[in-house]
């Protein structure tokens, strides 16, 4: 299993859209196969940037999801929304205490 986290900053104008845009897909997201998790975080001190973070059994199962209708759907939704380019790292754990 390992991790995904994208970072994504948004137009302050379309942080409404992009909330209510992951409200209705996340449930689609969180049961696709091969997803164990899936997580967003804001930024305390810019509101405008968020993560997304997810757990995935393995990339195969990645990237089946970013190949999906669904994935397809979603970024070419959320894509126009950025302010920048969106930064996206897979990560294994080293350490968990």
């Amino acid at each position: 299993m390992f991790t995904r986290i994208v970072k994504m900053e948004f137009q302050e104008a379309k942080i409404s859209a992009f909330l209510d845009n992951f409200d209705t897909v996340k449930e689609k997201i969180r049961n696709f196969p091969g997803c164990h998790l899936l997580e967003l975080y804001r930024d305390k001190d810019d509101s405008s940037i968020f993560f997304t973070y997810s757990k995935w059994e393995n990339v195969t199962d990645l990237e089946t999801y970013r190949n999906s209708a669904l994935f397809k759907n979603v970024w070419a939704t959320t894509k126009p929304m950025f302010r920048s380019k969106a930064v996206a790292w897979s990560v294994d754990t080293e350490y968990s205490g």
